[in-house]
């Protein structure tokens, strides 16, 4: 079974695909990252689910699905034998679990126990465009001004989609900042992350990242387990179990891998779709009208997506 599961690992792991055609050539970055974003399209759904139901601390549920994903994470190093991280990779684990790990989950549960769903897409669908200056900044990539323009306005298309459905921006609140914190820790993360995923592999990179995490994670679990005890029904139980082996752990091994592909700046744009699939499922799951300003302005976020993936390409 151990042999097996290496085999597995190993055959999957984007440490091997260093020596991979560049995305000039090969679309496969794009795939996986369209992979993991379907995986995380269910995340804000979800949480607000479970956190509205009331049978769930926002802490509980940011903290505990982590734990849950770093049980998962450790067995899957262990099982597979994985070389430990070295000198300064540390650190950088340590950035990536601070955004990923720690701060989009736990920033994002307490802004959606005032905020809704469709509400809180509206400031998540920047994510793509601060995951590609970031990865600009920090990957040292140069995409052509064109990519720019064409990303920017897929960032400016998913936004003022994800406003129709959540009935504007307006002002600032206590939620928009919290979200805005996410965004931003998210973005830090998966730049970081899809550098390391370089180097250390696609599921390698955030498994390190959850168990660097776990030991706080698990101390602010046991608080929120002190402090309100959770009650959730089945249904709960069964969302919170999605979010911390699908949302907090198997999704990441898609998208690192895209990312660990690249180029970063051109795969993040997938993410644009993100904001469309997200508030499908929050019209499906919360009963939110899907009207014909919907769906008008999702193929208008798809295809600034696509025009901008097409135009990395060329």
């Amino acid at each position: 079974m151990r042999a097996l599961l290496s085999s597995y690992m190993t055959g999957n792991s984007s440490a091997t695909l260093l020596a991979a055609p560049p995305l000039s050539a090969s679309r496969a970055g794009l795939w996986w990252g369209l992979l993991g974003v379907a995986a995380f399209s269910l995340t804000v759904p979800f949480t607000r689910m479970v956190v509205d139901g009331g049978g769930m601390s926002p802490l509980f549920v940011s903290c505990g699905r982590a734990v849950v994903a770093a049980v998962l994470a450790a067995v899957a190093l262990a099982a597979t034998r994985q070389r430990l991280p070295r000198g300064a990779q540390w650190a950088r684990l340590a950035i990536v679990a601070g955004g990923v790990v720690v701060g989009f989950p736990v920033l994002t549960s307490f802004a959606l126990t005032t905020a809704s769903a469709s509400h809180s897409v509206v400031v998540i669908a920047v994510l793509p465009a601060v995951t590609a200056v970031l990865a600009v900044l920090r990957g040292r990539e140069r995409p052509r001004a064109s990519f720019w323009v064409t990303a920017s306005l897929g960032a400016v298309a998913a936004v003022g989609f994800a406003a129709v459905r959540g009935g504007g921006l307006g002002g600032l609140h206590g939620a928009d900042l919290l979200l805005i914190g996410a965004v931003v820790a998210c973005g830090i993360g998966y730049a970081e992350g899809g550098l390391l995923a370089r180097e250390l592999g696609a599921w390698q990179t955030i498994s390190w990242a959850l168990v660097l995490a776990a030991v706080p994670m698990a101390l602010l679990t046991g608080v929120a387990l002190l402090q309100d005890p959770p009650t959730g029904t089945p249904l709960d139980w069964a969302l919170f179990g999605y979010l911390g082996v699908v949302s907090m752990f198997l999704g990441f091994f898609a998208w690192y891998r895209g990312l660990a592909i690249g180029p970063m700046a051109q795969v993040s744009q997938v993410q644009l779709v993100q904001p469309v699939l997200s508030i499908c499922w929050a019209a499906l799951l919360l009963h939110e009208q899907l009207t014909w300003p919907t769906v008008l302005g999702a193929a208008a976020v798809i295809a600034c997506a696509g025009t901008a993936v097409r135009t990395r390409l060329r």
